[in-house]
């Protein structure tokens, strides 16, 4: 990788050109999409800010919006239709999604944007399916899954080997199983991947399904920036299903911010500014994309 482009705090780069994108002409043009894709660090209270920001900019320019949350499997739908509604307090919205079990971060990290969306009227929807799905597709496979049991996804298309690469790049290093030429390393990757690509498709799945009729909504995606990176994962399985338009945000942190220069990795980057006081145990993007307990999953 080349030396970074100057990224001045508190602005747009395009990771292809190292150019400068003023604010205003970013928004504008991600309006006009179909999806844009807000990548986030699960643990990071800076990066949920910014995705609000964005949120609210796009809103500004096309109010036709829905926003879709990886945390909420399909399940908790009629809930968020609660909450959207002003039906339920924060106390009881919180317990009837079961948040620390489905997700289990800091619910403080996000309930602005969820405040965000009940009183300007954005409809919220679930974009993930039920956890033991995912363990099942990545131990057994998709055929093995009986079409009831499906939470009503499509199989996902197959996975590039630049995603199985760059997957493994996120959760081994160079001594972990992954990097190891055995057959136990080998059933390991099958099963990783299946289980990635089962998330990545349940979130296009439920994008695409709010795009139909005359005028579908601009889908706001509030998902792991691991699913969303360099067109893998959920813009993949997006363009299979047909969806097009799709832009891909990120936030960029760091020193540098180097790694979001990366070309192809997002339509374009915001610079974050530092975060003094922030937890010594909080973790990278590419650390804290897949926790050990979905690598075993």
């Amino acid at each position: 990788m080349t030396a970074p482009y100057p990224h001045p705090v508190s602005s747009w780069l395009d990771p292809d050109t190292g150019a400068l994108i003023p604010h205003d002409e970013l928004m504008a043009e991600m309006a006009q999409n179909r999806v844009v894709l807000l990548g986030e660090t699960h643990d990071q209270y800076d990066v949920h800010r910014w995705q609000l920001h964005v949120m609210a900019a796009l809103h500004g320019r096309n109010p036709n919006m829905v926003v879709g949350f990886e945390m909420f499997p399909r399940s908790t739908q009629p809930i968020l239709d609660e909450w959207a509604a002003g039906d339920l307090s924060e106390e009881a919205f919180l317990e009837k999604v079961d948040w620390k079990t489905v997700w289990g971060f800091p619910p403080e990290m996000y309930l602005p944007i969820f405040r965000f969306c009940r009183e300007m009227g954005v409809h919220m929807i679930a974009l993930n399916c039920y956890r033991a799905l995912v363990t099942r597709v990545g131990k057994e496979g998709w055929d093995a899954i009986p079409e009831e049991d499906r939470d009503e996804l499509t199989p996902a298309k197959p996975a590039t080997d630049a995603y199985r690469d760059y997957l493994f790049s996120l959760v081994s290093g160079p001594d972990g199983i992954f990097q190891q030429q055995t057959e136990e390393a080998k059933a390991r990757k099958d099963h990783f991947t299946r289980a990635q690509q089962t998330w990545d498709r349940a979130f296009a799945c439920n994008i695409a399904k709010t795009q139909t009729g005359d005028n579908p909504p601009l889908v706001i995606g509030i998902i792991g920036r691991g699913h969303l990176e360099f067109g893998h994962g959920t813009p993949y399985q997006l363009d299979d299903l047909g969806i097009e338009k799709v832009s891909v945000l990120l936030p960029s942190g760091g020193e540098s911010g180097a790694r979001e220069q990366q070309p192809g990795i997002a339509r374009a980057c915001f610079r974050l500014p530092k975060v003094h006081g922030t937890p010594a145990n909080h973790a990278t993007a590419t650390d804290r994309f897949v926790r050990e307990d979905r690598i075993r999953s």
